[in-house]
């Protein structure tokens, strides 16, 4: 049988988006890191930030929460369903060039109405970043190495967090906040374009055992949800990670104001103390639970997954309650780097698992699905929630108000850990029937 030239030039596409997979993931990790870096830095500038323009606490969780998540999430949706049709690689180049031109613009606001809107600048440009990518790396990574390869991905949070930190705080300390912006707003510009130039954009399916035709009919918005909505697994860990995702955000939006009001640290104590131990714990935790998640659903099944999630991070729980609870910086920075040693590891199993339910002509949008329920809810809410909470009891606790906010907000965590565990039940009794089945 002959080959036409249309299906030599494919395979040969196949065979390079293959050879170069490696370096996609580490640009689009690197670009998580950049996206993450970015929106966590007013973490560490918050307490200068709130001097200099006179913030409470609930405007301070606006701009590290709502204002962002409105807009980075409500936007997810549009922009998966462009990177379900077109070139996902320059959906990215253009997020990244726009996300990181507003962060640097940050640094030039005079009030909050104008911190506000650069805020939400950052927000519409993120928004183009992680359900193109989850898409692209879905379609590289066949489904045995995808928790793995998403634990990579989901290196940008914690490098992020923690580099943004370092960075931030150790500018922010010799030339102030406003400078601090510029230094990692500036830097994404130009990574945009290494992103441009040696990304690769898969063909969609091309790990999956089972292709699908490119003249297949592309699922509606209406009927990516309803089939969402139908897999009751999926929601589950969609509910895990939003619950996960929300007490994540409150508390690491306030975790450096709290070190610096009730811990009695300084600016530098946080850069280079606290920063590269929760950098290096968290990475190792990442990427240690997506090899483990891939070990465990090779051996017994994609349900082990989800149940290992909820084990972890049921270990983490009384180290994280600790961490807000003792006086000694040295004792809590100890029992919070116990605790995210385990609970870090939700990140690549919990998008695994949602990429690997999802069908593949609506990847992008499942992972804009999740990430929607994530940040509207978990980004949306947390931050503001723990800076409401912290100027309700002030009256009562003055500055220890924040340490009472952050621990009621930790003790939400067994209700995500629930909904892991109900997965799993679920997951397993899908397993079964296609068993029964076949």
């Amino acid at each position: 049988m002959s080959v036409s030239p249309t299906q030599v030039a494919d395979a040969i596409a196949d065979d390079v988006a293959i050879k170069r997979r490696s370096l996609t993931l580490g640009l689009l990790t690197v670009t998580y890191f950049f996206s993450y870096m970015d929106r966590q830095i007013l973490a560490i500038l918050q307490e200068l930030i709130k001097e200099d323009l006179n913030l409470s606490d609930t405007q301070l969780g606006m701009l590290t929460g709502l204002a962002f998540a409105v807009f980075y999430a409500g936007l997810g949706i549009p922009v998966a369903r462009l990177a379900d049709r077109m070139n996902r690689k320059n959906i990215i180049t253009i997020s990244l060039t726009i996300w990181s031109a507003m962060t640097a613009a940050c640094g030039l606001a005079q009030n909050f109405i104008q911190l506000l809107l650069f805020r939400i600048g950052v927000g519409i440009g993120e928004a183009g970043s992680s359900p193109p990518s989850h898409s692209i790396i879905a379609d590289l990574y066949p489904p045995e190495k995808r928790a793995s390869a998403m634990a990579v991905y989901s290196l940008g949070v914690v490098l992020g967090t923690a580099f943004g930190t370092m960075i931030g705080g150790t500018v922010a300390h010799y030339y102030g906040w406003r400078i601090a912006l510029f230094a990692v707003g500036i830097p994404g510009v130009l990574l945009a374009f290494f992103v441009w130039k040696f990304v690769v954009e898969p063909r969609r399916g091309l790990s999956d055992i089972a292709k699908v035709a490119e003249s297949d009919t592309m699922p509606t918005l209406r009927e990516g949800f309803a089939v969402m909505w139908r897999n009751k697994a999926a929601v589950h860990i969609v509910i895990g990670v939003t619950l996960t995702s929300m007490i994540g955000y409150g508390l690491a939006a306030f975790g450096p104001s709290y070190m610096q009001r009730s811990l009695d640290m300084n600016l530098l104590q946080i850069a280079w103390i606290v920063a590269p131990i929760l950098g290096v714990v968290g990475a190792a935790s990442t990427i240690i639970g997506g090899r483990l998640a891939d070990w465990l659903a090779k051996r017994h099944g994609m349900h082990s997954q989800s149940w290992m999630v909820a084990v972890l991070k049921l270990i983490a729980l009384p180290f994280a309650l600790a961490f807000y609870w003792l006086d000694s910086w040295q004792l809590a920075l100890s029992a919070y780097v116990v605790a995210l040693l385990f609970q870090n590891s939700y990140l690549g199993p919990s998008f695994a698992m949602i990429q690997s339910l999802a069908p593949q002509k609506v990847r992008a949008l499942w992972a804009a699905i999740t990430l929607l329920v994530i940040n509207m809810v978990g980004l949306g809410i947390g931050p503001v929630a723990v800076g409401r909470i912290s100027d309700a009891l002030y009256p009562t606790y003055g500055e220890d108000s924040l340490r009472y906010a952050m621990l009621i907000f930790a003790a939400i965590t067994p209700w995500a850990i629930f909904h892991y565990w109900r997965a799993g039940v679920l997951l397993k009794q899908q397993q079964a029937e296609r068993a029964k089945a076949a």
